[in-house]
């Protein structure tokens, strides 16, 4: 995914010489090939995230199309006021990229998991959030971002599970992409990010009729794409590497309870912190988001025949 991101924001930065790419310090060997290609075009604003949030709203107002660069525990969660204010208010096409999203950067600890982000973003006006699942849709989101010219948020997973589409996809900001083909019947899945791939593997395995939607739009999301998929199931489950408070599962609850009534189970980050340290896959089995442990919240949440 990281790859992607840096092959689609180096070939975007070459053909628009507006194209910015600010960090706080982050991501050096990421940005390699940005340096030597467009070595004028990057903004290194030091351990000041909040400074280069304001930094990008003046270079977006002269006519530049920043791109802001940190980890998601930083960007967004240590700058939200500048987002909204700086930002989001004025609606300038600044694109912001939350690298390391959920519990990749596990061994840090708390203060650089981010699984609040997304319920940080999705409450600021004018503000879209992207949540791809693979390096194809980084590469569809880069270019919606873009293509916007508003302010976006694109949260990032750094560790790869695979991909779930074979080609980069075409996209509509709001529209779910079928990431597995299935029919009506008694369950469907909408996932996104790094749990899209695991959501694919537990339909195949366990309920081949299902479809499995993937939701690189947390917002905006379309409401009748969702509400369709509701209607023609008995329970539809969402998955995310986020908190169960405020992401993607809240969205879904929200369109659900308004227009498609219908059994949600929310399968994400419960409300609380981790309580150790550990490698990524560590971290996923603590919090439930293991491959074994979502199978059985599944089964003990279906409706017994």
């Amino acid at each position: 995914m990281r790859a992607a991101f840096s092959e689609t924001l180096v070939r975007l930065a070459k053909a628009d010489p507006n194209v910015l790419l600010l960090t706080g310090d982050h991501g050096y060997a990421l940005f390699d090939d940005f340096r030597r290609e467009c070595p004028v075009q990057y903004i290194n604003a030091g351990i000041a995230e909040q400074n280069m949030v304001g930094m990008a709203a003046g270079l977006a107002r002269v006519g530049f199309r920043p791109f802001v660069y940190g980890l998601a525990a930083f960007i967004p969660v240590r700058v939200v006021e500048q987002i909204k204010l700086d930002i989001a208010h004025d609606q300038l096409p600044v694109i912001f990229i939350g690298d390391g999203a959920g519990f990749v950067y596990s061994h840090l600890g708390t203060s650089h998991q981010s699984t609040e982000d997304i319920a940080c973003t999705r409450a600021i006006p004018n503000l879209a959030v992207y949540s791809p699942a693979d390096r194809f849709e980084v590469t569809a989101c880069m270019e919606s971002a873009y293509q916007s010219k508003a302010p976006v948020y694109l949260r990032m997973g750094k560790s790869d599970r695979g991909d779930v589409h074979v080609a980069v996809p075409q996209v509509t900001p709001g529209n779910l992409l079928e990431a597995k083909s299935g029919k009506p019947g008694d369950i469907a899945f909408i996932a996104t990010g790094s749990l899209v791939r695991t959501a694919i593997d537990i339909a195949a395995a366990n309920y081949p009729d299902a479809a499995v939607w993937s939701a690189p739009f947390i917002k905006p999301i379309d409401s009748q794409q969702v509400s369709t998929i509701c209607k023609h199931s008995k329970v539809v489950v969402v998955l995310e590497e986020h908190s169960v408070l405020g992401g993607l599962g809240s969205a879904i609850t929200e369109i659900a309870s308004e227009f498609a009534p219908v059994r949600i189970l929310r399968i994400g980050v419960n409300d609380r912190f981790s309580h150790y340290c550990g490698t990524y896959e560590y971290l996923l089995k603590e919090h439930g988001l293991a491959r074994t442990a979502i199978e059985r919240k599944i089964q003990d949440f279906l409706p017994v025949n």
